[in-house]
């Protein structure tokens, strides 16, 4: 196939070079010449900053730009583009979006966290399509498994729902790394000691059901401890980091003890 990008960012990154193993990409487009430039050069592409000059002998566009922007980019690739199959990448984004405005449209959402630095194991990195036509749906499919061995054919409230359990997943849990991290910091401790504990907690969440594996003293309703730990975080003038670990704490032990609350300080 012969393949566009809309945007330049860590996502079109990641997936242009994928798709660039396979297939041929075109032309990239963005409103960055450097991030364009960056990831043309990687991928054997040209580079356009204005979305008139994409070229029409393509096969598939794939939008990879904020959610935001998504609706005001179909429009102009409309444009130029009215035949072509058109895809977005969005987890939140509902492939009407794309459907009102332009007749091929489709998604082609990697449920993955992606970074500049950090390679992508596309195997086991799941791929979610959905198209509004079944021979886009076929075609889209088929893209799917030359990357991933886990494609599903989920609709736009599917994998809304998937990216909003994606947010506590990881940026959620992620930011609590970093809390954690400030807590040590503060000590001067060594943030690396955590890391074990870190990793079997991510093991245990795969291979059972989390409900079942939460441990801690708001599970325990062990309130001597929340409040050393409040109080901890009180002397350390951390009222941020105190309005997280007590909400936290506090929805931890209503699941486990609903009779019980956390007492604030």
């Amino acid at each position: 196939m012969r393949i566009s990008f809309i945007g330049a960012g860590r996502v079109a990154h990641h997936l242009a070079y994928a798709l660039s193993q396979h297939h041929q990409i075109i032309q990239i487009y963005s409103r960055s010449f450097e991030s364009a430039h960056t990831l043309a050069a990687q991928v054997g592409a040209t580079v356009t900053v204005n979305i008139s000059e994409i070229n029409p002998e393509i096969d598939l566009v794939v939008i990879a730009v904020s959610d935001q922007a998504i609706a005001s980019v179909i429009a102009e690739v409309h444009q130029q583009l009215p035949d072509v199959l058109i895809v977005h990448t969005s987890g939140s984004t509902d492939i009407e979006v794309l459907a009102k405005v332009h007749a091929r449209a489709g998604v082609f959402y990697p449920l993955q966290t992606f970074s500049l630095d950090r390679e992508i194991t596309w195997s086991d990195t799941p791929l979610f399509v959905e198209a509004k036509s079944e021979d886009d749906l076929v075609l889209l499919t088929e893209l799917a498994n030359q990357l991933s061995k886990c494609v599903y054919q989920y609709i736009s409230a599917q994998r809304l729902s998937l990216h909003l359990a994606a947010v506590f997943a990881c940026n959620f849990s992620n930011y609590c790394y970093d809390m954690a991290k400030q807590v040590v910091d503060a000590q001067q401790v060594d943030f690396s000691l955590l890391y074990p504990l870190i990793l079997e907690t991510a093991r245990k969440a795969v291979q059972h059901d989390p409900e079942q594996m939460q441990t801690g003293p708001a599970m325990r309703g062990d309130q001597n401890i929340l409040n050393m730990h409040q109080q901890m975080l009180q002397d350390a003038q951390r009222e941020d980091l105190k309005k997280v670990y007590n909400l936290m704490s506090q929805q931890i032990l209503q699941s486990h003890h609903p009779k019980e609350s956390l007492k604030l300080k």
